[in-house]
């Protein structure tokens, strides 16, 4: 399998990639959309359990999420230098690297989900409902991280379309699996909050053989020896040394959800409902933004192996530029139909009316999420993703923890508070941001420049 990333227009090039990844992103989020919306049809503790358990659930997201980025990094910068059976080694060496870390993370998530979500406030049938959903997604953890790097070996080869094609199914079997599964009939049991999960499982396990099947098909990992996935020591240093950075600075995300969980969760459960289902409307309007990470990423790492850096300027100019016009897109929609978007969710006053005040600020956080999104994943892609952690650092928890306390405590905002310090600390970041990646890739084109 070949492709043309360091040879052909950036502009198609963006386009060919980013446009079939965001439309899964789309799929992606509208699948957790209606896991929310069913969850929100059987009570508000339901959806509140839910929301308490993301930050839980995005542990494995971000571990996925790393694993993949250093392996696109890794299989890409191979790509670009010509050198195909490196790049064939890290794909195999990924997919047991995936799989190793799926299994420790399924045995630790079920040992300490319960004494997490105690530290959240949780107890009850609050507690109950958590712990059922999260166990069942926990068990299918070994799911979850081989589609991710399945789809990163795809995209550090040029193809964002397979793994589109997957996400758009999951979402078309999820809207028949999810009542299926919460209300039971034709010989399954009723399961309530757990069977949402059990759904959500169920498809990741098909798209295990159908993500497989294409990489087979395609060529990316024909005719391969089960002594090739024994871990090689070289190779699991290197996709934990790009990967490591890049899954703890999603971890990073997932600390500052806890953050400000736990504040909101100083205000009620209705306050964290509201946040939940405010933060399912933003992944909406950013998903365009998503496409436009993984066109980014892959494009930088094969051009950086190529030592092509004239064309990571251009990459991150133009994926600059089509974010700011799609963020601005994003940021209307939210303001102008704030009120309806949260009514879809949720029919509690209380709950729509703080979601409201969540989204009015929020949508103008939009831009910096393009800054922020983008320019790290460029970052990535040029085998730099330590920045990433350190800017997660500021802006999920150093950053976050003290202007809520001053904002939401000590000068009396309340929630508002909350959602002026998420403000606060995201534009922040984004100028910090900026103001690196410039003089990265200034020095990197001097330094090309002298040799």
């Amino acid at each position: 399998m070949t492709s043309d990333l360091t040879t052909a227009p950036i502009p198609a090039l963006i386009r060919r990639l980013a446009i079939p990844a965001g439309t899964g992103f789309f799929f992606n989020t509208m699948f957790n959309v209606v896991d929310t919306w069913y969850g929100g049809r059987l009570s508000t503790t339901a959806l509140a359990a839910m929301s308490l358990c993301f930050p839980v659930f995005f542990i494995i997201l971000a571990v996925g999420s790393g694993v993949s980025t250093g392996a696109t990094a890794l299989i890409g910068n191979a790509l670009g230098r010509g050198d195909g059976d490196e790049a064939r080694q890290y794909v195999l060496q990924a997919l047991s690297f995936a799989l190793i870390h799926a299994i420790a993370l399924t045995a630790l998530g079920l040992i300490l989900a319960p004494h997490i979500f105690r530290f959240m406030g949780a107890d009850g049938e609050y507690l109950s409902l958590a712990l059922g959903y999260m166990n069942v997604i926990f068990c299918g953890t070994t799911f979850f991280l081989l589609n991710f790097v399945m789809s990163a070996i795809l995209n550090s080869h040029g193809n964002t379309v397979c793994y589109r094609n997957f996400l758009v199914t999951a979402f078309v079997l999820n809207l028949l699996l999810d009542p299926w599964f919460m209300y039971g009939g034709l010989g399954i049991p009723a399961m309530g909050l757990p069977g949402i999960a059990f759904a959500t499982v169920s498809i990741q396990c098909v798209g295990n053989f159908y993500m497989f099947g294409r990489l087979s098909s395609l060529g990316v990992v024909s005719n391969f020896r089960l002594s090739e996935l024994l871990p090689r020591a070289y190779h699991y240093r290197e996709l934990a040394r790009q990967g490591f950075p890049s899954a703890l600075n999603m971890l990073t995300v997932t600390l500052g959800i806890f953050i400000i969980t736990w504040f909101a969760g100083r205000f009620g459960k209705d306050v964290v409902a509201a946040y939940g289902i405010g933060t399912r409307i933003e992944q909406i309007a950013l998903l365009p933004i998503m496409g436009l990470n993984i066109s980014t990423l892959a494009l930088s790492a094969q051009n950086f192996g190529a030592e092509r850096f004239d064309r990571i300027r251009q990459i991150l100019s133009l994926s600059l530029r089509y974010g700011f016009m799609l963020a601005a897109l994003g940021t209307v929609a939210a303001l102008a139909y704030s009120r309806e978007l949260m009514s879809v969710f949720s029919h509690d006053p209380a709950v729509i009316a703080t979601g409201v005040g969540y989204l009015k600020i929020e949508a103008f956080v939009f831009p910096a999420y393009v800054l922020l999104y983008v320019c790290v994943s460029a970052m990535q892609g040029i085998k730099k993703p330590a920045f990433a952690l350190w800017i997660g650092l500021y802006r999920q928890i150093a950053a976050p923890w003290l202007t809520f306390h001053i904002l939401a405590i000590a000068l009396g905002w309340g929630v508002m508070g909350i959602w002026w310090g998420i403000f606060i600390t995201t534009w922040s970041a984004a100028v910090i941001v900026v103001i690196y990646v410039s003089h990265v890739l200034k020095k990197l084109e001097q330094d090309t420049a002298t040799i």
